[in-house]
């Protein structure tokens, strides 16, 4: 195969890069990255998707969607309610866009 491929760098957000409109793409970023610390947690601590649920005060159905990455089925503040019912301290950073 000698077909030749372009290479572009991409920011530091891929719902960004994709096309989204810069608040939606702030916003889905933010709830990936707590799907993601939220999975690690329930991994590291070994609980089944119905302990898990019940951990973070939602219900089995709603953690399988977690689980499964549907973040377009959870608000951003959801997601911070489910990581402090988990343990988690959630912070908000805010800088200057460039």
């Amino acid at each position: 195969m000698t077909d030749s491929f372009e290479t572009c760098i991409g920011s530091d957000n891929v719902f960004r890069d994709l096309g989204f409109p810069e608040g939606e793409a702030q916003n889905l970023l933010l709830r990936g990255n707590l799907v993601i610390h939220i999975r690690k947690k329930i991994d590291k601590l070994g609980l089944t998707q119905v302990e898990a649920a019940k951990r973070a005060g939602i219900t089995q159905p709603r953690m399988n969607d977690l689980v499964k990455g549907r973040i377009h089925k959870f608000t951003l503040d959801a997601l911070v309610n489910v990581a402090a019912n988990l343990g988690y301290s959630v912070q908000l950073k805010l800088k200057k866009a460039a």
